[in-house]
């Protein structure tokens, strides 16, 4: 919690440069959805609160393709959650979810941030996973969310949302590799935790130059 401290020494005010990423709180993570991440629908509020502070908030959005290579359903014999391999590497398997024009893809309808810029979809490629809102699972291939930022003046960005071990995380360690200050609000996001996954993610974040700070250290 080293990195926390440090960060929460003084308040927060989120400037012009500054940009709010609120990742995937979609139906499909959220509780009844096909891969509910444990209190996922507590990281509403506390986002919607912190949102007032931003004039830039980018909102992604999960948007798969049916029969998508990460979902187990698409692999004879597999089931969620067990490990593969595909051509760009290891990849978890899921239960099908955030499916392109589902119900299940839809944003929170408790999600209140009408500021909000831009929906950035991701993960429609029905051939390569994409955790990171910056880019896919490949590596190599962008989102166009770099560029994005950097045309409109943001050198600074903070991640909220489902889930912390995942594309939290990605996103996180890829906005490091943008050149950006990059922030993830502990409270506002909520973890997976498999195989240890949420553990590694707060370390490789850590190393990453990632700051891991609170909701309250933020001036609303």
């Amino acid at each position: 919690m080293a990195n926390r401290a440090d960060a929460a020494a003084a308040s927060i005010k989120p400037d012009d440069a500054s940009a709010l990423l609120v990742i995937d709180v979609q139906n499909c993570f959220l509780p009844g959805g096909s891969l509910a991440v444990k209190d996922g629908e507590q990281v509403v509020p506390v986002i919607n609160r912190i949102a007032k502070a931003f004039s830039n908030v980018v909102l992604t959005q999960d948007w798969h393709t049916p029969g998508h290579v990460s979902f187990a359903s698409s692999h004879s014999g597999k089931k969620p959650f067990e490990l593969i391999d595909l051509a760009y590497g290891k990849q978890v398997l899921w239960p099908d979810h955030c499916v392109q024009g589902t119900d299940g893809a839809a944003l929170s309808k408790d999600l209140a941030i009408p500021q909000a810029e831009l929906i950035l979809r991701k993960g429609f490629h029905n051939d390569v996973d994409s955790y990171s809102a910056f880019t896919e699972a490949d590596g190599k291939t962008s989102t166009g969310l770099a560029a994005y930022l950097k045309a409109r003046g943001i050198a600074r960005v903070f991640v909220a949302g489902l889930a912390t071990d995942f594309c939290v995380a990605w996103t996180a360690l890829d906005a490091r590799k943008a050149g950006l200050d990059t922030y993830v609000i502990e409270d506002a996001c909520r973890g997976i935790d498999t195989q240890g996954s949420l553990a590694k993610a707060w370390t490789d974040m850590a190393a990453a130059g990632v700051k891991r700070i609170g909701s309250e250290d933020i001036a609303v």
